[in-house]
C-alpha cells in the first residue's frame, strides 16, 4: 500500500462522507458485517474489561467495540479520524482517544489491555507497522490479554527471486506482510500466534490473513490453527441475502409505546451497557441470558 506516511496522507485526505460504511456494501451492511462477520471471529475474547482499537477510522467497528467493555481506547494515524470518533462517540465517558505516528503505542500502560483489535486498516500497512505493534504489544497486554488482526497476507506471492508480484492488488493490500511474517513477530513479542484464516478477499487469491493471538501465559493460549478460507466470499453474499429478507441494518420502527410520555425514564449509554456487560458475562460462566 505504502509508507506510514503515505497511508496518513491518504486517510487524512479520503473522503469519509460515509463514515468508512461503504466496505460494507457487500455484506449488506456494516450491522450485517459486525454480526455475521467479525462478531463470531472474537466472541471468545467479549467482554473484555479494557479494548484497544487500532485505526478505527470513522468508527464502523468502534460502535459495536464500545457496547462490550468497561473502557476502550481508539488509536489512530489519522487526526481527522480521531476527531471524527470524539464527535461520533461524544456521549460516551468511557472511550480513550489517542492519535499516534502509525506505529507508536506509547500512550498505552503496560499491561493494561485486555483486547486489542483491527480490521480493514493493518492491511494496507506493510510488515514493519505490524512488527512494531506486535513487539508493543507483547508489553501493552495484560497478562490474560489476546488480540484479533486483519491483516495482508499478499507478501506470499511475491517472487523471492526477482521480487515480482505474482497476484493482482486490486484492493491496495500491503505487499511485503505476510501470515508467516506474523507468526514470527508474535513469536518475537512474548505472543503466540493462535490461529490463521487465509482468505480470499474479492476474488481468489489468499490475499488477506486474520490472525488471533494472545500473551504467553494467557488462559486464551491454545495449540495452532490455520484454514484457507477461499470461499470467503461466500459468507458476504450470503450475509447481505440475510440484510436484504430481515431488514438487517434499517432503523426499527416506533412501536406504540415508543410514542407514550408514561413508562419508566430512558435508559442511558452506560445503563445499557452495563447491561449488556453483565448478560456476556453470564453467558461466558455459562449461566443464561
Amino acid at each position: 500500500m505504502g509508507t506510514v506516511a503515505e497511508n496518513q496522507q491518504a486517510w487524512g485526505h479520503y473522503d469519509w462522507s460515509q463514515g468508512g460504511d461503504e466496505w460494507s456494501h457487500a455484506w449488506g451492511g456494516t450491522e450485517s458485517l459486525w454480526w455475521t462477520t467479525i462478531f463470531p471471529r472474537i466472541r471468545r475474547f467479549l467482554p473484555a474489561p479494557r479494548i484497544l482499537e487500532i485505526a478505527p477510522g470513522f468508527g464502523r467497528c468502534t460502535q459495536y467495540l464500545k457496547e462490550v467493555c468497561d473502557e476502550l481506547v481508539v488509536v489512530d494515524l489519522a487526526d481527522r479520524c480521531i476527531d471524527a470518533c470524539k464527535e461520533r462517540f461524544r456521549a460516551e465517558s468511557h472511550l480513550r482517544y489517542h492519535v499516534n505516528d502509525g506505529q507508536s503505542l506509547d500512550a498505552i500502560a503496560d499491561g493494561s489491555i485486555d483486547f486489542v483489535f483491527s480490521y480493514d486498516s493493518l492491511v494496507h500497512a506493510e510488515s514493519d507497522v505490524l512488527r512494531a505493534y506486535l513487539s508493543q504489544l507483547g508489553r501493552k497486554l495484560a497478562p490474560d490479554g489476546a488480540g484479533f488482526f486483519h491483516h495482508s497476507n499478499l507478501g506470499s506471492f511475491r517472487d523471492p527471486v526477482t521480487g515480482e508480484m505474482r497476484a493482482e492488488n486490486p484492493h491496495w493490500r500491503a505487499q511485503t506482510m505476510t501470515a508467516r511474517d506474523f507468526i514470527a513477530f508474535c513469536e518475537g513479542a512474548g505472543l503466540s500466534c493462535v490461529s490463521q484464516e487465509l482468505v480470499a478477499w474479492g476474488g481468489e487469491v489468499l490475499n488477506d490473513c486474520f490472525s488471533s493471538f494472545a500473551r504467553n501465559g494467557s488462559v486464551f493460549v491454545r495449540p495452532y490453527e490455520s484454514w484457507e478460507n477461499r470461499g470467503f466470499m461466500d459468507e458476504a453474499n450470503r450475509a447481505q441475502q440475510l440484510s436484504r429478507v430481515y431488514g438487517l441494518g434499517e432503523s426499527p420502527p416506533l412501536r406504540g409505546a415508543q410514542l407514550l410520555p408514561s413508562g419508566p425514564p430512558p435508559v442511558s449509554g452506560s445503563q445499557r451497557r452495563r447491561g449488556i456487560l453483565q448478560r456476556l458475562r453470564a453467558l461466558a460462566l455459562g449461566g443464561s441470558s
